[in-house]
């Protein structure tokens, strides 16, 4: 398999929750049209973004469902045995932590940390809130080999740190600032915060044309 583009891997996560819709409700085939409009795309888009894969369907057939789900796990690393670590107890990292789609996607969370020590030994689902000082120890335990941030920006990246020391090369940081990692280890970062920005700059775009025309409408009066 090619190294795939940034840009289609992102959209092949769209394709995946597309194709579990459709196992859901038991179609066996589709069509590069059908699942393209389901995933928001176009349809060369699509296809050329399966050729990563070396899945090119067939004419007039299109795509066995299930074998390209299949496929697109196996590319993202989801038949993998993913055990995730969440740093941080607060509203967000127990909202993660309470989430039931992680493990039907592939991710378990085995662990949850705190510095608060009114918060350690708090349960959250079936987790039981660890405290921070013993995170090497806890992640050892139990096996973690991924880790998501949900700390301060001041405590991001001494924990970051530690998690690298720790061995967790794959980390999702919530963190609003930017972390310093080795080039052997995968960081994400989620700004909120810059997505309500970018979300801004498209709804003034889109409010453009009816600014224009009250502005003709008064020049007129």
């Amino acid at each position: 398999m090619r190294q795939i583009p940034t840009a289609s891997l992102t959209r092949l996560t769209i394709y995946l929750r597309a194709l579990n819709s459709l196992l859901a409700e038991g179609t066996e085939r589709v069509s590069s049209d059908r699942l393209a409009e389901e995933a928001g795309v176009n349809s060369p888009i699509l296809r050329k973004d399966l050729s990563y894969l070396g899945s090119y369907g067939t004419r007039g057939v299109g795509y066995d469902v299930q074998y390209l789900n299949r496929q697109i796990s196996a590319a993202l690393g989801l038949t993998l045995d993913w055990r995730v670590a969440i740093i941080g107890a607060g509203n967000l990292g127990r909202a993660l932590a309470g989430y039931s789609g992680f493990e039907s996607r592939g991710f378990e969370i085995v662990c949850l940390f705190d510095a608060d020590q009114l918060v350690v030994g708090a349960e959250v689902g079936w987790l039981r809130v660890s405290p921070v000082a013993d995170l090497e120890q806890v992640l050892q335990r139990t096996r973690a080999n991924m880790a998501v941030l949900a700390v301060p920006a001041a405590v991001a990246q001494s924990l970051c740190d530690r998690l690298v020391d720790a061995g967790i090369t794959s980390i999702l940081s919530f963190a609003p600032v930017v972390l310093q990692v080795p080039e052997s280890v995968q960081l994400r970062k989620v700004d909120m915060a810059t997505e309500l920005q970018i979300l801004s700059y498209h709804a003034q775009r889109a409010q453009e044309p009816d600014i224009a025309a009250d502005s003709r409408a008064r020049t007129a009066q």
